[in-house]
């Protein structure tokens, strides 16, 4: 068949609407018809050429949709069904996977050649005649995609899928990242650095699990305003005025956890962040600066190994997509976790680039592609 799709034709550049042609779905494949896709800087990075990929690439690694073909030989899936896409394949047996650790799983090494996973010269996307990588495999940003069955997560069909798509990605990596990564517990101090559409849900989830000080910091003041609404207790424009609001809460030493957040991370990002913790406190680094850029982190390393300082990488705020994107969307339905308030603007396919300038200007919590 032919769909439509955002695909990315040169580094850097902008997504383009594009007509390309789509094979069927293959044993343990299934064709989705996409309702929902999140605009996530992972995209952005690519755009600008922060990260590097194979061209052409049809974007989008954050979306949810519905199941209207199902290759042979794939139980357990029909017509009908309602998905999440999940931007890490889950095998199920690796070692990782194995352990509880589906957002490391060995098939994950394979994500960046958009290609399916157990055969990186088999694509399902074509354009002209040639190749058409998929984001992670899964390539929200088209009206139609071919997926493998273990980058999905079937989910109850009463969930609205607009709101199902952002468990896909930036809920569940924000919300990860304190509950999963932080050691982050009650009566805690925290400090989030950066509040778009990942870091807003480290502010739900240290407000949920009961931090007594939720310090969101951002320079775009709606944000601001946004996080102080879904949980945080106080908010800045400065790492400065956060570091010094969690010293003089806790006699001078400082917050117990730092989520780093920003979309496009440098060194000193990182180092303001572990200047902000107390003894014995951890950093999570959530956020990137793309897969080209490796930077310095100007900070004093006696006085990190003296304070037992931990600086914490994490994918997907170490979440295990078959379990946590039901669970999340669990809690959205008890009330408990809130997901329609982070959509701050809606685009058409054809609008995925002003999406993703809309969001460096910081106009967006998260912008949501809606399909018709």
């Amino acid at each position: 068949m032919k769909t439509r799709s955002a695909v990315l034709h040169a580094q850097p550049g902008q997504y383009e609407l594009t007509e390309v042609d789509l094979d069927g779905p293959r044993q343990g494949e299934l064709l989705v018809e996409m309702v929902a896709a999140g605009l996530c800087h992972t995209d952005d990075h690519v755009a600008v050429g922060d990260s590097p990929a194979r061209l052409p690439v049809a974007g989008g690694h954050e979306g949810a949709g519905v199941v209207v073909g199902v290759g042979p030989d794939t139980p357990g899936w029909a017509e009908g069904d309602h998905v999440v896409l999940s931007f890490i394949t889950v095998c199920g047996r690796c070692r990782m996977c194995s352990t509880g650790r589906q957002n490391l799983c060995d098939l994950g090494a394979k994500t960046f050649t958009g290609a399916r996973p157990d055969d990186p010269t088999s694509f399902r996307m074509t354009y002209q005649g040639r190749p058409v990588v998929q984001t992670s495999g899964v390539s929200a940003f088209s009206e139609h995609t071919v997926v493998d069955a273990r980058s999905v997560v079937k989910i109850d069909r009463d969930v609205p899928l607009d709101k199902a798509a952002l468990v896909s990605c930036g809920v569940a990596t924000g919300w990860g990242s304190v509950t999963n990564m932080s050691d982050a517990r009650a009566g805690d101090v925290v400090i989030v650095m950066g509040v778009g559409g990942v870091g807003i849900n480290s502010v739900q989830a240290a407000h949920a699990i009961g931090a007594r000080a939720v310090i969101a910091v951002d320079p775009v003041e709606f944000k601001r305003e946004t996080a102080v609404k879904l949980g945080a207790t106080h908010a800045t424009d400065t790492m400065k005025e956060a570091t010094a609001l969690a010293q003089s809460m806790t006699n001078g030493q400082g917050a117990d956890a730092t989520v780093v957040t920003v979309g496009v991370v440098n060194g000193d990002h990182i180092a303001e962040a572990v200047n902000s913790i107390r003894k014995a406190g951890t950093v999570v680094l959530t956020g990137t600066g793309g897969m080209r850029q490796s930077v310095g982190i100007p900070i004093h390393h006696t006085m990190f190994t003296v304070f037992q300082k931990r600086l914490q990488g994490a994918l997907f705020g170490g979440c295990n997509p078959r379990w946590d994107i039901p669970n999340l969307l669990a809690q959205y339905a008890a009330g408990t976790l809130k997901l329609d308030e982070l959509v701050t603007r809606t685009y058409t396919l054809e609008q995925v680039a002003q999406g993703f300038t809309d969001m460096k200007a910081g106009k967006n919590i998260r912008g949501v592609v809606l399909f018709d």
